[in-house]
Protein backbone atom coordinates (compact mmCIF):
# COMPACT_ATOMS: atom_id res chain seq x y z
CA UNK A 1 0.00 0.00 0.00
CA UNK A 2 0.86 3.75 -0.36
CA UNK A 3 0.93 4.93 3.28
CA UNK A 4 1.10 8.33 4.59
CA UNK A 5 2.71 9.14 7.91
CA UNK A 6 2.49 12.58 9.42
CA UNK A 7 5.11 13.39 12.28
CA UNK A 8 7.33 10.49 10.39
CA UNK A 9 10.79 11.98 11.61
CA UNK A 10 9.33 11.88 14.86
CA UNK A 11 10.18 9.48 17.59
CA UNK A 12 7.07 7.01 17.13
CA UNK A 13 6.78 8.62 13.81
CA UNK A 14 9.79 7.62 12.54
CA UNK A 15 9.71 4.26 13.96
CA UNK A 16 6.69 3.37 12.20
CA UNK A 17 8.49 4.51 8.98
CA UNK A 18 10.86 1.99 9.35
CA UNK A 19 8.34 -1.24 10.28
CA UNK A 20 6.00 0.37 7.29
CA UNK A 21 9.18 -0.04 4.56
CA UNK A 22 10.17 -3.60 5.99
CA UNK A 23 6.90 -4.74 5.65
CA UNK A 24 7.18 -3.89 1.96
CA UNK A 25 4.83 -0.39 1.53
CA UNK A 26 5.36 2.46 -0.21
CA UNK A 27 5.61 5.25 2.91
CA UNK A 28 5.20 8.65 2.42
CA UNK A 29 6.89 10.66 5.33
CA UNK A 30 5.77 14.21 6.07
CA UNK A 31 7.13 16.18 8.84
CA UNK A 32 8.64 19.99 9.66
CA UNK A 33 11.21 19.34 12.07
CA UNK A 34 9.55 21.23 14.61
CA UNK A 35 10.87 17.92 17.04
CA UNK A 36 11.44 15.49 14.36
CA UNK A 37 14.55 15.21 12.83
CA UNK A 38 16.41 14.21 9.84
CA UNK A 39 18.64 11.83 11.53
CA UNK A 40 15.85 9.48 12.88
CA UNK A 41 14.84 8.85 8.92
CA UNK A 42 18.38 8.92 8.00
CA UNK A 43 18.47 5.38 7.34
CA UNK A 44 15.44 5.42 5.33
CA UNK A 45 16.40 8.58 2.82
CA UNK A 46 17.81 6.12 -0.40
CA UNK A 47 14.96 3.16 0.36
CA UNK A 48 13.39 3.45 -3.22
CA UNK A 49 9.74 3.27 -1.78
CA UNK A 50 10.41 5.97 0.78
CA UNK A 51 9.66 9.70 0.36
CA UNK A 52 10.26 12.43 2.78
CA UNK A 53 8.06 15.63 2.45
CA UNK A 54 8.73 18.73 4.41
CA UNK A 55 5.41 20.06 5.49
CA UNK A 56 3.35 21.50 8.18
CA UNK A 57 -0.28 19.58 9.08
CA UNK A 58 -1.77 22.78 9.28
CA UNK A 59 -1.45 23.77 5.52
CA UNK A 60 -3.09 21.76 3.69
CA UNK A 61 -2.03 18.75 1.53
CA UNK A 62 -3.10 16.82 -1.27
CA UNK A 63 -2.01 13.06 -2.17
CA UNK A 64 -3.03 9.98 -3.15
CA UNK A 65 -2.55 7.03 -0.68
CA UNK A 66 -4.51 4.62 0.66
CA UNK A 67 -3.81 4.65 4.25
CA UNK A 68 -2.83 7.96 6.69
CA UNK A 69 -0.96 7.37 10.00
CA UNK A 70 -1.60 10.60 11.75
CA UNK A 71 1.60 11.26 14.46
CA UNK A 72 2.04 14.84 13.94
CA UNK A 73 2.12 17.34 17.25
CA UNK A 74 4.56 17.51 20.16
CA UNK A 75 3.90 14.93 22.95
CA UNK A 76 6.03 16.33 25.94
CA UNK A 77 5.38 19.14 28.18
CA UNK A 78 8.31 21.02 27.33
CA UNK A 79 7.96 20.72 23.35
CA UNK A 80 4.30 21.53 23.47
CA UNK A 81 4.50 24.23 26.28
CA UNK A 82 7.11 26.13 23.67
CA UNK A 83 4.26 27.47 21.67
CA UNK A 84 0.89 25.81 22.83
CA UNK A 85 -1.42 27.69 19.91
CA UNK A 86 0.68 25.86 17.72
CA UNK A 87 0.19 22.79 19.63
CA UNK A 88 -3.21 23.14 19.43
CA UNK A 89 -3.36 24.01 15.67
CA UNK A 90 -1.82 20.91 14.93
CA UNK A 91 -4.07 19.06 16.75
CA UNK A 92 -7.28 20.68 15.03
CA UNK A 93 -5.94 21.62 11.95
CA UNK A 94 -3.67 18.79 11.57
CA UNK A 95 -6.74 16.46 11.57
CA UNK A 96 -8.95 18.47 9.74
CA UNK A 97 -6.61 18.30 6.69
CA UNK A 98 -6.03 14.56 7.39
CA UNK A 99 -9.05 13.57 7.68
CA UNK A 100 -10.18 15.76 4.66
CA UNK A 101 -7.56 13.81 2.47
CA UNK A 102 -8.91 10.46 3.60
CA UNK A 103 -12.25 11.50 2.80
CA UNK A 104 -11.48 12.76 -0.97
CA UNK A 105 -9.04 9.42 -1.80
CA UNK A 106 -10.98 6.99 0.69
CA UNK A 107 -8.20 5.69 2.76
CA UNK A 108 -8.31 4.62 6.03
CA UNK A 109 -6.76 7.54 8.52
CA UNK A 110 -5.54 6.61 11.92
CA UNK A 111 -5.69 8.76 14.88
CA UNK A 112 -2.46 8.77 17.47
CA UNK A 113 -4.51 10.02 20.06
CA UNK A 114 -2.86 9.78 24.28
CA UNK A 115 -3.81 8.94 27.54
CA UNK A 116 -4.11 12.18 28.60
CA UNK A 117 -7.56 12.67 27.53
CA UNK A 118 -8.15 10.93 30.38
CA UNK A 119 -6.20 13.77 32.53
CA UNK A 120 -5.90 13.11 36.05
CA UNK A 121 -8.17 9.86 36.47
CA UNK A 122 -10.61 9.42 38.86
CA UNK A 123 -10.39 5.85 38.40
CA UNK A 124 -7.40 3.09 37.45
CA UNK A 125 -6.92 1.67 35.07
CA UNK A 126 -8.33 3.83 32.70
CA UNK A 127 -10.71 1.70 29.82
CA UNK A 128 -11.70 3.47 26.61
CA UNK A 129 -15.60 4.10 28.41
CA UNK A 130 -13.88 6.51 30.76
CA UNK A 131 -14.58 10.25 29.68
CA UNK A 132 -11.40 11.71 32.11
CA UNK A 133 -11.07 14.06 34.16
CA UNK A 134 -9.07 17.10 32.54
CA UNK A 135 -8.30 20.77 32.82
CA UNK A 136 -9.47 22.49 29.74
CA UNK A 137 -8.00 25.88 30.73
CA UNK A 138 -4.65 24.89 32.40
CA UNK A 139 -0.80 24.55 31.08
CA UNK A 140 -1.66 21.01 29.46
CA UNK A 141 -4.63 21.86 27.64
CA UNK A 142 -2.80 23.16 24.65
CA UNK A 143 -1.93 19.20 24.24
CA UNK A 144 -5.11 17.19 26.31
CA UNK A 145 -7.82 19.04 24.86
CA UNK A 146 -6.41 19.36 21.15
CA UNK A 147 -6.15 15.69 21.54
CA UNK A 148 -9.56 15.46 22.89
CA UNK A 149 -10.86 17.90 19.73
CA UNK A 150 -9.25 15.87 17.16
CA UNK A 151 -11.23 12.67 18.53
CA UNK A 152 -14.15 14.61 17.83
CA UNK A 153 -13.64 15.57 14.46
CA UNK A 154 -12.89 11.89 13.65
CA UNK A 155 -15.61 10.56 15.08
CA UNK A 156 -17.69 13.30 13.30
CA UNK A 157 -16.30 12.37 9.99
CA UNK A 158 -17.11 8.94 10.78
CA UNK A 159 -20.34 9.11 11.32
CA UNK A 160 -20.92 12.08 8.71
CA UNK A 161 -19.32 11.13 6.02
CA UNK A 162 -18.15 7.36 6.64
CA UNK A 163 -14.50 7.85 6.42
CA UNK A 164 -12.43 5.02 8.03
CA UNK A 165 -10.89 6.15 10.99
CA UNK A 166 -9.36 4.43 13.92
CA UNK A 167 -8.06 5.95 17.01
CA UNK A 168 -5.60 4.97 19.26
CA UNK A 169 -4.96 6.18 22.73
CA UNK A 170 -1.18 6.25 23.43
CA UNK A 171 0.05 5.48 27.09
CA UNK A 172 3.94 6.28 27.60
CA UNK A 173 6.04 4.61 25.41
CA UNK A 174 10.00 4.97 25.38
CA UNK A 175 12.74 3.46 23.35
CA UNK A 176 16.08 4.44 20.85
CA UNK A 177 15.54 7.81 18.90
CA UNK A 178 13.93 10.29 22.19
CA UNK A 179 15.51 13.35 22.21
CA UNK A 180 17.46 13.75 25.24
CA UNK A 181 16.63 17.32 26.20
CA UNK A 182 12.63 16.47 25.69
CA UNK A 183 11.47 16.09 29.08
CA UNK A 184 10.50 13.16 29.54
CA UNK A 185 11.13 11.17 32.51
CA UNK A 186 13.02 8.23 30.82
CA UNK A 187 15.41 10.34 28.95
CA UNK A 188 15.71 12.69 31.78
CA UNK A 189 16.40 9.98 34.21
CA UNK A 190 18.55 8.28 32.34
CA UNK A 191 20.58 11.14 31.22
CA UNK A 192 20.81 12.43 34.76
CA UNK A 193 22.07 8.63 36.29
CA UNK A 194 24.82 8.08 32.95
CA UNK A 195 26.14 11.24 33.93
CA UNK A 196 25.76 10.65 37.81
CA UNK A 197 23.82 13.93 38.40
CA UNK A 198 21.24 14.51 41.12
CA UNK A 199 18.05 13.03 39.82
CA UNK A 200 15.44 15.44 39.88
CA UNK A 201 11.90 14.10 41.13
CA UNK A 202 8.30 16.67 40.26
CA UNK A 203 6.52 15.84 43.28
CA UNK A 204 6.66 13.10 45.32
CA UNK A 205 7.51 10.52 43.34
CA UNK A 206 4.19 8.65 44.14
CA UNK A 207 2.48 9.58 40.93
CA UNK A 208 2.51 6.20 38.55
CA UNK A 209 2.92 5.86 35.14
CA UNK A 210 3.15 2.25 32.62
CA UNK A 211 5.79 2.56 30.16
CA UNK A 212 5.55 0.31 26.99
CA UNK A 213 9.08 -0.44 24.79
CA UNK A 214 8.30 1.39 20.91
CA UNK A 215 8.74 -1.82 18.93
CA UNK A 216 5.85 -3.37 21.28
CA UNK A 217 4.25 0.20 20.52
CA UNK A 218 4.27 -0.02 16.66
CA UNK A 219 2.94 -3.96 16.06
CA UNK A 220 -0.12 -2.89 18.27
CA UNK A 221 -0.50 0.36 16.25
CA UNK A 222 -0.43 -1.47 12.52
CA UNK A 223 -2.71 -4.59 13.85
CA UNK A 224 -5.04 -2.25 14.94
CA UNK A 225 -4.83 0.18 11.93
CA UNK A 226 -5.18 -3.40 9.66
CA UNK A 227 -8.41 -4.84 11.69
CA UNK A 228 -11.61 -4.17 10.27
CA UNK A 229 -13.65 -4.87 13.51
CA UNK A 230 -13.15 -1.79 15.54
CA UNK A 231 -13.01 1.80 14.98
CA UNK A 232 -11.78 2.67 18.85
CA UNK A 233 -10.86 4.26 20.91
CA UNK A 234 -8.28 1.96 21.95
CA UNK A 235 -6.00 1.97 24.66
CA UNK A 236 -2.80 0.83 23.63
CA UNK A 237 0.49 0.67 26.43
CA UNK A 238 1.69 -1.30 29.02
CA UNK A 239 -0.27 -2.53 31.91
CA UNK A 240 2.73 -2.55 34.52
CA UNK A 241 2.13 0.33 36.72
CA UNK A 242 5.40 2.15 38.11
CA UNK A 243 5.79 4.80 40.38
CA UNK A 244 8.11 7.66 39.29
CA UNK A 245 10.54 7.05 42.58
CA UNK A 246 10.29 3.27 41.46
CA UNK A 247 11.53 4.04 38.45
CA UNK A 248 13.98 6.92 39.17
CA UNK A 249 15.87 3.51 41.61
CA UNK A 250 15.38 1.18 38.71
CA UNK A 251 17.53 3.47 36.04
CA UNK A 252 20.22 4.03 39.21
CA UNK A 253 20.33 0.34 39.78
CA UNK A 254 20.81 -0.58 36.07
CA UNK A 255 23.13 2.17 35.22
CA UNK A 256 25.13 1.40 38.15
CA UNK A 257 24.95 5.04 39.13
CA UNK A 258 25.99 7.38 41.89
CA UNK A 259 22.96 9.52 41.24
CA UNK A 260 20.81 10.86 44.59
CA UNK A 261 17.44 11.20 44.19
CA UNK A 262 16.10 14.56 44.88
CA UNK A 263 12.58 16.20 44.95
CA UNK A 264 11.30 19.17 43.44
CA UNK A 265 7.94 21.00 43.12
CA UNK A 266 5.10 18.77 41.94
CA UNK A 267 3.83 20.09 38.04
CA UNK A 268 1.06 21.79 37.31
CA UNK A 269 -1.99 19.23 36.09
CA UNK A 270 0.63 16.41 36.24
CA UNK A 271 -2.00 12.98 36.34
CA UNK A 272 -1.42 11.05 39.92
CA UNK A 273 -2.34 7.68 38.02
CA UNK A 274 -1.65 6.78 34.38
CA UNK A 275 -2.31 2.76 33.83
CA UNK A 276 -4.36 1.46 30.75
CA UNK A 277 -7.18 -0.99 30.90
CA UNK A 278 -6.00 -3.58 28.04
CA UNK A 279 -8.70 -5.59 27.86
CA UNK A 280 -9.89 -4.08 24.75
CA UNK A 281 -7.08 -4.22 22.92
CA UNK A 282 -6.06 -8.14 23.95
CA UNK A 283 -9.22 -9.53 22.61
CA UNK A 284 -9.48 -7.35 19.74
CA UNK A 285 -5.99 -7.62 18.37
CA UNK A 286 -4.67 -10.39 20.43
CA UNK A 287 -2.03 -7.80 21.60
CA UNK A 288 0.29 -7.34 24.76
CA UNK A 289 3.76 -6.07 25.39
CA UNK A 290 6.03 -8.02 25.18
CA UNK A 291 9.05 -6.14 26.37
CA UNK A 292 9.93 -6.43 30.02
CA UNK A 293 10.54 -2.63 31.53
CA UNK A 294 14.11 -3.68 31.97
CA UNK A 295 15.29 -5.28 29.07
CA UNK A 296 13.95 -1.84 27.35
CA UNK A 297 15.38 0.35 29.63
CA UNK A 298 18.69 -1.01 29.45
CA UNK A 299 18.41 -1.43 25.71
CA UNK A 300 17.71 2.49 25.58
CA UNK A 301 20.37 3.38 28.20
CA UNK A 302 23.05 1.69 25.61
CA UNK A 303 21.87 3.94 22.61
CA UNK A 304 21.54 7.21 24.67
CA UNK A 305 25.15 6.44 25.63
CA UNK A 306 26.23 5.67 22.63
CA UNK A 307 24.80 8.36 20.44
CA UNK A 308 25.24 11.53 22.74
CA UNK A 309 28.35 10.01 23.65
CA UNK A 310 27.85 10.58 27.71
CA UNK A 311 30.78 8.90 29.48
CA UNK A 312 29.81 8.03 33.41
Amino acid sequence: MKILVTGGAGFLGSHLCERLIQEKHEVICLDNFFTGTKKNIESLMDCKNFEFMRHDVIDPFKLEVDQIYNLACPASPIQYQINPIKTIKTSVMGAINCLGLAKRVQAKVFQASTSEVYGDPLESPQSEQYWGNANPIGQRACYDEGKRCAETLFFDYYRQNGVAIRVARIFNTYGPKMLLDDGRVITNFIHQALSNKPILINGDGRQTRSFCYVSDMIGGMIAFMDQEKHVGPLNLGSGDEISVLELAQLIIQLSNSNSEIQFTPPLEDDPCQRKPDLQLAQSLIDWNPQTSLVEGLKYTMKTIQKEYKIDQ
